[in-house]
């Protein structure tokens, strides 16, 4: 992700959460040598995007989004394999990350992915109320 991305990641995001994260947040990440952001680009539109961060061996993922447009294509799946190249390239022991628990596309994505469950956050999201599933890849 670059810095002209951001405006498009941000709308992005208002299109895929509840709670989306801003411009500015999505600016400040670029500047922290902690965070991975990858776009998706298809017929030179943004199809999607995922952001990570990572705290010394350990990966983060923090959002994962496809432009409605999109979706279906194989986009988050080949975002999700360029983040685990990543993480195999750095030695990361596992990534993790938190998922709606009646978000079934994505669960199942992250379970082909060979992610699994290792627990729940009640109520953790808003808009609606949600538990979050943790699901974790061990490296």
């Amino acid at each position: 992700m670059t810095e002209k991305d951001v405006p498009l990641v941000a709308a992005l995001e208002r299109q895929c959460f509840s709670q989306p994260w801003s411009a500015q947040v999505l600016e400040a990440e670029l500047q922290n040598p902690n965070a991975i952001f990858y776009v998706a680009r298809k017929e030179g539109l943004l199809a999607g995007y995922v952001g990570m961060h990572r705290v010394m061996d350990e990966g983060y993922i923090a959002n994962i989004a496809v432009d409605e447009a999109f979706r279906r294509q194989g986009v988050a799946k080949t975002l999700m394999q360029a983040l685990l190249t990543f993480a195999k390239e750095k030695r990361l022991g596992f990534l993790t990350l938190e998922v709606r628990a009646g978000n079934w596309p994505a669960i199942q994505l992250y379970e082909g992915l060979g992610f699994g469950e290792v627990g729940r956050r009640k109520n953790f999201y808003a808009n609606p109320t949600e538990d979050a599933i943790l699901m974790t890849r061990f490296l």
